[in-house]
Parts: structure tokens; C-alpha cells; sequence
């Protein structure tokens, strides 16, 4: 393989993974519109917040990582998705006290969210407002 294919396979990776924690974030909001996508976000913020709030590190970050190597080139230096996206994915070192207050800001928003879909708040289309 190239190594402008693995460097284009590592940026695709790191727009996954930015994805993936937008969804985390902000899924909830997806479950106000259709109820069905708990079934999906509630299991992938159980892991966000686990992987936040126990220092771990998600799959995506070595295989990201290994790619760039894979293709010469030093990880997150380079174009706009390194210079600027990374650093959002892989914000350092937060320490444990960042981390544990950061989960518990996930699942608390995300709380707030699920108690006001399932208490029957408007939300969705074809729901007219109380």
C-alpha cells in the first residue's frame, strides 16, 4: 500500500473517531427525534464514558497512530485533520480529575435528555408542543 494511502486511511480514521465522540456527546438529541436510537447511543456513551473516566484508550487512537507509521510519516504533524482535529480527539494529558469530571458531564447531560424523552416532552416530527 501507499504511503498516501495509509496517511488518507489515518485521517479517515481520525474523522471517525471525531464522529463517534460527536455522537456520544450529543446522541441524546438524536433519541428526542427517534426514541429507537437509544438502542445504539446509550452502548456507545456506556463506552465513552468508560474510556474517559477510566484513562483508557479507544481502538481508534493506535490504529490511527499505527497507520501514520505504516505510511512514514510521524503522527498528528502535517494537514488541516492533524493540525486541527486531532488535537480534539486526543486532547493529552487531561489528568484523572479532568477525565472523571468529563464523564460524569456526559452522562449527566445525557441523563437530563433521556429523563425529558421519556417523561413525554415534545420532541420529534409530528409532535406538536404541549
Amino acid at each position: 500500500m501507499s504511503s498516501a494511502l495509509y496517511g488518507w486511511l489515518a485521517d479517515a480514521v481520525v474523522v471517525i473517531h471525531l464522529a463517534f465522540i460527536a455522537f456520544v456527546t450529543a446522541g441524546g438529541l438524536l433519541v428526542w427525534w427517534r426514541r429507537a436510537a437509544a438502542w445504539v447511543h446509550v452502548p456507545a456513551m456506556a463506552w465513552g464514558a468508560y474510556v474517559t473516566m477510566a484513562g483508557r484508550t479507544c481502538p481508534l487512537t493506535p490504529l490511527e497512530q499505527w497507520l501514520r507509521r505504516q505510511g512514514g510519516d510521524a503522527p498528528y504533524q502535517g494537514d488541516f485533520v492533524d493540525a486541527y482535529l486531532v488535537p480534539l480527539v486526543y486532547a493529552g494529558d487531561l489528568g484523572s480529575g479532568i477525565q472523571m469530571l468529563l464523564g460524569a458531564l456526559l452522562l449527566g447531560v445525557n441523563a437530563i435528555v433521556y429523563t425529558a424523552v421519556w417523561r413525554g416532552a415534545p420532541h420529534g416530527r409530528g409532535h406538536a408542543a404541549r
